[in-house]
């Protein structure tokens, strides 16, 4: 099994890696397809289904695939080219895509919600369909976008995880026992393995150049939401709150006015800043969601700029290590909201910042896993019930959190010897299985929990 870190830390769009980046990677793999195929196209239509109708408004996955369609995805992304398409689009009913010429396409009509029972591959369902002159559908696809903008057709989820038919890596492992016998026989830590695996299949130079850019696009995503202020869009009138309290902790900084608590809200404030960058659909990281992208670089800015020693040489160590853990759980369980709840999208997050950071603590490969299980077991049964179906309540504030259990779990890890009760592996299980078992309405379609109980919403 292999899952690059680029896989689980990938630049894209807020406010959601599943809703947003997932339908706009899939509006472009359609238009790949189209282009590889002899037939004449005259206009495109397409359905969202299960969590992405219930909640495609407020993740702007309407949006998000009427945009995949023109041609733009997630990489490159410009919100001014995308404003200016899609006041074209809206005015001329017909999208441009390259290589495609211009094809008929109203979003008012062609793009529907269905708010049906889900497609039977994964909640997060939609399909996507090319017509010709006549408006006969003559090619069609089913995409499933499964959490962190990963995509998979209805084929390729059916055939299986077992799919990477790519070049043997030296450390294939797919469970957390299995790391750690790798490590122990190796003699190597986890981030050397999983650099070594990375260096297998891209090199050294585009590992660090990428890991260079994933960090700096984390760190500049903290800066903007440290220094911005204002009202969050989508109708909650959620007022961003990372700049004040920043700004308060910087002016109480040598007045000896803190509490030792404070601390934690330093690493709220950061995780916040990314979370509300998010929920304004600026530029972020998925780590390993759009939803959760806030706790990796909060605890990783955190170590940076107040923990004595820490390095920015080690950035790339913490990444690593968090990426090993995020692999896992995305292999045995999920890191979909819409699939297993909050519990894998923050819960995720969390155990991979506090692998992360135990590592760049000096912390052996058993506390590194013990780490990771210790955060992960305390957000199990985690529901995602964004109100409005916006990533703005409780999942700014549930970043930050996520960080503090994070830094609380590295910490209590670091006290042991590694040894502990419960597996890492069996708490991965577990998630799976409370995912499983979770009434749907808990499962980001915005139809139980906060998102019925807040009022006016």
């Amino acid at each position: 099994m292999f899952l690059s870190v680029f896989e689980m830390f990938k630049v894209g769009i807020g406010p959601s890696s599943s809703h947003t980046m997932g339908p706009m990677v899939a509006a472009a793999r359609f238009l790949d397809r189209m282009r590889a195929s002899p037939f004449d196209f005259a206009g495109l239509r397409g359905s969202l289904h299960g969590s992405l109708a219930f909640t495609g408004v407020g993740h702007a996955t309407d949006r998000a695939t009427i945009l995949g369609l023109a041609g733009f995805v997630p990489e490159t992304y410009d919100n001014d080219a995308a404003e200016a398409a899609l006041s074209d689009i809206r005015a001329t009913k017909t999208v441009r895509p390259d290589g495609l010429g211009a094809l008929q396409f109203d979003p008012a009509h062609d793009l529907t919600f269905d708010y049906g029972p889900p497609l039977p591959g994964h909640a997060n369902g939609m399909i996507l369909m090319a017509t010709d002159a006549q408006g006969d559908v003559i090619l069609q696809e089913t995409y499933y976008s499964i959490g962190g903008g990963f995509v998979m057709t209805e084929d390729e989820l059916a055939a299986g995880k077992d799919t990477d038919d790519g070049p043997p890596v030296p450390y294939p492992f797919k469970s957390a026992a299995e790391m750690l016998e790798m490590a122990h026989s190796s003699g190597k830590t986890i981030a050397q393995m999983k650099t070594a695996n990375e260096i297998s299949r891209g090199g050294d130079q585009s590992l660090k150049s990428g890991l260079t850019r994933i960090w700096q696009v984390m760190d500049d995503c903290i800066e903007r939401g440290l220094s911005t202020d204002g009202i969050l869009p989508g109708g909650l009138k959620v007022k961003r709150r990372a700049k004040g309290i920043h700004d308060a902790l910087l002016a109480e900084r040598g007045m000896n006015l803190n509490a030792p608590h404070t601390i934690n809200d330093w690493m709220s404030t950061y995780a916040m800043a990314v979370n509300e960058e998010n929920a304004a659909g600026g530029q972020v990281v998925t780590a390993p969601t759009n939803g959760a992208a806030g706790v990796v670089p909060a605890v990783i800015r955190y170590w940076l700029d107040h923990v004595p020693g820490a390095t920015p040489a080690r950035v790339d160590e913490f990444l690593l290590t968090a990426a090993a853990i995020g692999g896992l759980v995305k292999y045995n369980a999920s890191i979909s909201g819409a699939e297993a709840g909050c519990q894998a999208e923050v819960g995720s997050a969390s155990a991979m910042a506090a692998a992360g950071l135990a590592a760049v603590m000096g912390g052996t490969p058993e506390q590194v896993e013990n780490a990771a299980e210790i955060a992960l077991e305390h957000h199990l049964g985690m529901s995602c019930d964004p109100v409005k179906g916006l990533v703005q309540v409780p999942c700014i504030e549930r970043n930050g959190l996520g960080a503090i259990k994070a830094v609380s779990a590295a910490s209590l890890s670091l006290r042991g010897d590694g040894t502990h009760l419960v597996p890492l592996d069996a708490c991965i299980e577990t998630m799976r299985q409370t995912g499983a078992d979770m009434s749907e309405k808990y499962k980001e379609t915005s139809l139980g929990g906060l998102a019925t109980n807040v009022p006016n919403c």
